[in-house]
């Protein structure tokens, strides 16, 4: 079941960060924190490498009662019966992988603008995230989409939407009078020192406390 409230910290992995560390200890880490969704971000891996790290991460989110979102790969996310897939423009078509994944799945998907957000909800998106808010040093081909075209979309679009891109403590109260679901953040969580401290405060501000 898919519920807005899962979408209000999301955060995306990256490897690069983890120095060492175990992936599904940082994520764990990260949940204890406050983070309500992971979503695996795998682009250089094979499919079988992929799906053998999804199944330990489906585990903690599992213990924990979070949704496991796989990034891009259709594949990956049957094999794994994960709770959903997040998908870009120019992956496969949104109503296909509706299609295959079937009505109780979660669909997410990228979008620029408000013509991609309405075309993602004839598709059967679940969600759109909608990015790079901010310049982002995780997508070197991120396009950048301003506060004012966020808005827009948030105000016209009958679909939850969570803002991606670049988006840390010394930025998120930006987006505090713009009607997000949620954000979705990579750095600002698995850069982190104290992963659990970060994705707490990340927390208090969405809050606004």
């Amino acid at each position: 079941m898919f519920y807005k409230e899962m979408l209000k910290l999301y955060l995306v992995t990256d490897r690069k960060w983890l120095n060492g560390r175990k992936l599904t200890d940082d994520l764990e880490k990260a949940i204890l924190g406050g983070v309500t969704t992971i979503q695996l971000r795998e682009k250089n891996l094979s499919n079988e490498e992929f799906i053998s790290i999804a199944k330990d991460v489906k585990k903690v989110c599992q213990k924990y009662h979070i949704p496991l979102i796989i990034n891009d790969n259709l594949e990956v996310a049957l094999a794994t019966n994960s709770d959903g897939i997040h998908i870009g423009q120019n992956d496969i078509p949104a109503s296909i992988v509706r299609k295959q994944i079937g009505p109780d799945k979660i669909l997410g998907v990228s979008v620029h603008n408000l013509k991609e957000a309405f075309q993602a909800k004839i598709d059967g998106a679940d969600y759109v995230g909608v990015g790079a808010i901010f310049s982002t040093e995780t997508k070197n081909d991120a396009t950048n989409v301003t506060l004012d075209s966020l808005k827009k979309i948030c105000d016209n679009i009958d679909l939850p939407v969570v803002a991606i891109g670049g988006i840390n403590l010394d930025n998120i109260s930006k987006l505090k009078d713009i009607n997000i679901a949620g954000i979705a953040v990579v750095s600002a969580i698995m850069k982190a020192n104290d992963i659990t401290a970060a994705s707490g405060q990340l927390v208090r501000e969405l809050n606004h406390d």
